[in-house]
């Protein structure tokens, strides 16, 4: 079993990783391609688009055809996605190859959970969840770290070409020390339909909150109703609608996760820029602010795992979601003149709060669901973070374009786009209030 845990954990670095220190190398890649702010934010926001559109259908194939073949198809695709990405022209080369490597993200996302709910049993689950929780903030504690190191002295071509080693590594020892296959739903249909009605709904809500377009989310929710009906008539769907019918803990507490991501992955974003552009901190200078948060995610996940196989999980991760409010709130009050001790205490406590939330509602999701369910609720949770991340990026979207539009951030705008970066904020903040009674109204996960 040690193994297991070792092989997801490394994958479970690997995509945060890559996330958060492309943040750090977002104003290199401006910069060399020419590219407005707007731009800049689908550059992150691609990857996440693509792996929310197939991570639900990934989910279900790996419950049918096995888990672990899943996970190492995906690690493939993420490797060679890196690999094209700092091969790129062009930004717009760039974005299709993140869609690319989203693709193989949604792979991973959608299977790690899984294979370690599989394996361990319900009473060490909450730890193994937790040291797992740990890797991703361990990831995105080394991101910005070394992101910025990276993009000061190799460019920001090397943020994707130092993950092609780690790819293969993991892919190495999937190959050759992953024993078995896990795939509780064997024989059971793969719903083909239902899978594409979904993928266009997704496409369709996130692409229209992101455009903000009306039709494309009107399109969205009509495809949405369509989904819903499709898969309460068909045998084997593609997401069991009871899922979320008749379990209150499951609904919950993925709504409470897409609330929590919707107010919080754009921190790092918001913050990445103005570090380097108002307080004029290199990439690397960056990069140690940054990484104060996912630090102190890193060190208390696995206590805060361990707590939640003791105690309520919803009392855990509430008060994890009413410590990132505040911490929003806090942010919302940024000027050139913060001092960066201020932010830098506040990344931590945020990183308290995360810590304190994500590893127990993992735990009150998947000890909330059958067996055979296992992987179709690891993706429902992985999409509730796509989905959330995807929001939190369009509402800075929406306020940029509301503030800034279409212009180069320049010294000229800062004021601006600090007025800016406060909006968003306090949207975050209230965000993750709502999160914070979605997540005590979930009930208790033990009798």
């Amino acid at each position: 079993m040690r193994i297991v845990l070792f092989v997801i954990t490394l994958a479970s670095f690997l995509t945060p990783f890559t996330l958060s220190s492309v943040n750090v190398a977002l104003p290199s890649i401006g910069r060399e391609f020419g590219v407005d702010a707007i731009t800049l934010n689908w550059i992150a926001t691609s990857f996440l688009l693509s792996s929310a559109m197939f991570l639900v259908p990934f989910g279900r194939l790996a419950d049918i055809k096995g888990r672990k073949r899943i996970f190492a198809t995906g690690i493939a695709f993420f490797t060679l996605g890196s690999l094209f990405s700092a091969l790129s022209t062009s930004a717009e080369l760039l974005i299709a190859f993140r869609i690319f490597q989203g693709i193989g993200g949604a792979m991973i996302f959608s299977t790690g959970i899984a294979i370690l709910t599989s394996v361990f049993p319900p009473s060490e689950r909450g730890k193994v969840l937790g040291i797992n929780v740990a890797s991703v903030y361990t990831g995105l504690s080394l991101g910005p770290f070394f992101g910025g190191i990276l993009t000061q002295n190799f460019g920001w071509r090397s943020v994707f070409l130092v993950n092609v080693p780690l790819g293969l590594l993991i892919a190495f020892l999937t190959y050759l020390k992953l024993k078995g296959e896990w795939a509780e739903a064997r024989g059971e249909k793969f719903d083909v339909i239902g899978s594409l009605i979904y993928s266009a709904t997704l496409i369709s809500i996130m692409l229209g909150v992101s455009e903000f377009s009306i039709p494309l989310i009107i399109a969205g929710l009509i495809l949405l109703v369509t989904f819903v009906l499709w898969e309460s008539k068909v045998e084997h769907p593609v997401l069991e609608i009871s899922l979320f019918r008749k379990n209150v803990t499951f609904t919950l507490s993925n709504l409470a996760a897409l609330l929590n991501y919707s107010a919080t992955f754009a921190v790092a974003f918001l913050l990445s820029l103005y570090l380097q552009y108002v307080k004029e901190l290199t990439p690397q200078q960056a990069g140690f602010v940054l990484v104060a948060q996912p630090v102190i995610q890193a060190i208390f996940s696995p206590l805060a795992g361990w707590l939640s196989d003791r105690v309520e999980p919803r009392i855990v991760a509430s008060t994890g979601m009413a410590i990132n409010a505040f911490g929003l709130f806090v942010f919302s009050k940024l000027s050139e003149t913060t001092p960066l001790n201020l932010i830098l205490f506040n990344l931590m406590l945020m990183g308290f709060g995360f810590a304190l939330f994500s590893s127990p509602n993992t735990n009150a999701i998947m000890s909330s669901v059958d067996r055979k369910f296992y992987g179709v609720a690891s993706a429902i949770l992985s999409t509730m973070r796509v989905l959330g991340q995807t929001m939190s990026m369009a509402v800075v979207m929406l306020v940029f374009a509301a503030f800034l539009g279409e212009v180069e951030i320049t010294p000229e705008v800062y004021p601006t786009f600090i007025k800016s970066v406060q909006v968003c904020f306090i949207i975050f903040a209230i965000l993750c209030l709502f999160g914070v009674f979605a997540s005590l109204a979930r009930g208790k996960v033990r009798n």
